[in-house]
């Protein structure tokens, strides 16, 4: 849908919500391997967090798409298909990989904008 010009905001699209590129998510995953002196849960998530709305203009931008900041999936149209799962696309989760930069792993793309700009060019 993106691909096509569609990004719809998410119910009021002010969620926060942490995010992280595939390669960083596999590049962390091949540093963690390598740290057997680590132990416990690690956040993989990329050290900055957006709302909704920014990944969905960022997004946008990459692809080269408008951003329509006034087009939004209401809740009550997402809870349809959605059902209960709603609420993990609504609800503020502001986590951040504080124990794997601890760890000394350095993210390729630490901010949204790069993470799909070298993503997209894939």
């Amino acid at each position: 849908m993106a691909r096509l010009g569609v990004l719809p905001r998410l119910g009021p699209g002010t969620q926060v919500m942490s995010w992280i590129s595939l390669s960083d998510e596999v590049a962390a995953i091949r540093f963690l391997l390598g740290h057997g002196d680590l132990s416990g849960p690690v956040n993989l998530t990329s050290p900055d967090p957006v709302t909704d709305a920014a990944f969905t203009a960022a997004l946008g931008h990459a692809l080269h798409r408008p951003d329509l900041p006034w087009l939004r999936a209401p809740a009550w149209l997402l809870r349809a298909p959605l059902g209960e799962g709603i609420g993990e696309l609504l609800i503020n989760a502001r986590v951040t990989p504080r124990r794997l930069q601890e760890a000394g792993y350095q993210f390729r793309s630490p901010t949204l904008p790069e993470a799909l700009s070298a993503e997209l060019a894939r």
